[in-house]
């Protein structure tokens, strides 16, 4: 079976950005969300994405017919709970929010759905990637945990990439690999962020990923410390760096990697990202020349 990754994006968002063009305003549409962008590196590094969401509203109609264009597979819900969206205007050259409209909540038979399709999607994948939706409020935090259990249970290797009490529940149920930030870590020196690794690992986690910002990301991978040392590139924009980051390593298990390649592969994902305008964008060519020149180097804790 061709490699595939299964992620679960609860709830994409539509978003309008205002960039400059000879002095003219310019518009742009794209659909976007955490699921979304990691999904398209994945798709660029030669996987293939299915992607489990939800689409309510006007501007969940019109993300579906922005999604059918992309090179992702779309396990699609139709639902009475709009999707999010924001503007932005960049037309000095900064990224400034002019207004944000949040996602609904999921009514509790749809988000059974979604659920169920994610169940499926993930266990004929083998793997899968649990990203939340931009509001809280979408859907019940422990839904990660049974989603995670359920997934690991059935040998689905899952990645998840969350923040506060949603990470917390996707813990519980026992992640294959967990990508974090150090700020959702609430921790910046090195000792304090391996003691929040061991944690995680705790509950029979095989690798925690702790990216530091432009620092060498942290990595105890099966009960090793290493940093991980990336390309240095020069930034046109950092957001989104982390979700690559996630999508690379995905992609790289999906693929058979063992699990420090397929770190180094998403090390090189988020390196190439932030060279770029567009979100989780990114060519596959560029991703695995430069993860040749990812360093994994051991420390001791």
């Amino acid at each position: 079976m061709d490699a595939r990754v299964a992620v679960f994006a609860p709830s994409p968002q539509l978003t309008v950005t205002i960039e400059d063009l000879d002095g003219e305003p310019d518009v742009h549409l794209h659909a976007g969300g955490q699921g979304f962008w990691q999904s398209r590196m994945i798709a660029a590094l030669g996987v293939e994405a299915v992607v489990c969401a939800a689409f309510g509203g006007e501007t969940g109609r019109v993300l579906r017919a922005l999604l059918e264009d992309e090179n992702v597979e779309l396990r699609w819900h139709e639902v009475t709970a709009r999707n999010g969206s924001y503007v932005h205007d960049r037309r000095d050259g900064h990224r400034s929010e002019m207004v944000e409209m949040p996602p609904d909540p999921l009514p509790r038979h749809e988000l059974d759905d979604l659920y169920e399709s994610m169940l499926v999607e993930g266990i004929r994948a083998g793997t899968a990637v649990l990203s939340g939706p931009s509001d809280d409020r979408v859907l019940p935090h422990e839904t990660y945990f049974r989603l995670t259990s359920d997934l690991t249970r059935n040998d689905c290797r899952v990645i998840v990439d969350l923040a506060g009490e949603r990470l917390a529940e996707a813990v519980r149920g026992g992640p294959h690999v967990v990508k974090v930030s150090h700020e959702e870590l609430g921790a910046e020196e090195l000792p304090e962020l391996a003691r929040a690794c061991r944690k995680i690992a705790s509950s029979g986690v095989h690798g925690v990923v702790v990216s530091r910002s432009d620092e060498p990301a942290l990595a105890l991978l099966e009960d090793q410390f290493y940093l991980v040392r990336m390309p240095r590139l020069e930034p046109v924009d950092t957001r989104g760096a982390g979700d690559s980051m996630t999508a690379g390593i995905s992609a790289g298990l999906a693929l058979g990697m063992p699990l420090e390649d397929a770190v180094k592969l998403g090390a090189a994902a988020g390196a190439v990202n932030v060279t770029r305008h567009g979100l989780g964008s990114g060519g596959g060519e560029a991703v695995r020349e430069l993860s040749d020149r990812v360093e994994l180097d051991p420390i001791e804790e």
